[in-house]
């Protein structure tokens, strides 16, 4: 796991550690001094840590114009034992959600497990976004993990499955992203009620 990079081809047109609207403005990175690990295994130096034992991520791209942020997350995610909803929610969403950031693409090829338990932080976070016409979602779900996400009911705030498990992101450019991922909700296809 070491090796899994978070993804760095758009740092030519954004880098959320220069940004002073996240919560990852001004942290310092080491190629090589690994300290974060998932189940007892390191992973890279370039993942942000946000209060989860086990959960990562990364702020691929924000866009304060059209209210969208792209994020790739690592790890178990894991809310059954260390609530790592709440930690995402409270320590890097609302900082989003207070520059006006409504839409949220969450990346989780690299996801491994999901353990739900309560929904409040999920309704909360549906709440706050739908009023203001968006929405969050999650991206290339492993099915182990998309099943759990449908037998803990996220499917009634956040979108996932469907087409959305089949993006292709990492060609193209973060606009293109949420366009297309914004044309996939918007139809309606893969809102799993």
């Amino acid at each position: 796991m070491h090796d899994i990079e978070p993804y760095y081809q758009w740092r030519d047109r954004y880098i959320a550690a220069e940004d002073a609207q996240t919560p990852f403005y001004g942290r310092q990175y080491s190629e090589f001094e690994y300290s974060n690990k998932v189940y007892n295994y390191f992973i890279h130096p370039q993942w942000d840590e946000f209060g989860s034992n086990t959960l990562y991520t990364k702020l691929l791209y924000t866009d304060y114009e059209e209210g969208y942020a792209i994020f790739e997350m690592i790890g178990e995610w894991n809310d059954s034992l260390y609530n790592d909803i709440m930690f995402f929610k409270r320590e890097v969403v609302d900082e989003l959600l207070a520059a006006g950031i409504y839409h949220y693409i969450l990346i989780c090829e690299n996801v491994l497990n999901y353990h739900g338990d309560e929904n409040a932080y999920y309704e909360e976070w549906y709440e706050e976004v739908s009023d203001e016409g968006g929405w969050f979602c999650f991206v290339n779900l492993h099915q182990h993990v998309e099943d759990e996400m449908l037998d803990t009911h996220l499917h009634h705030y956040a979108h996932f499955g469907h087409r959305l498990n089949g993006v292709k992101w990492r060609p193209h450019k973060p606009a293109q992203i949420f366009e297309a991922v914004n044309a996939l909700i918007m139809s309606g296809s893969n809102r799993l009620t």
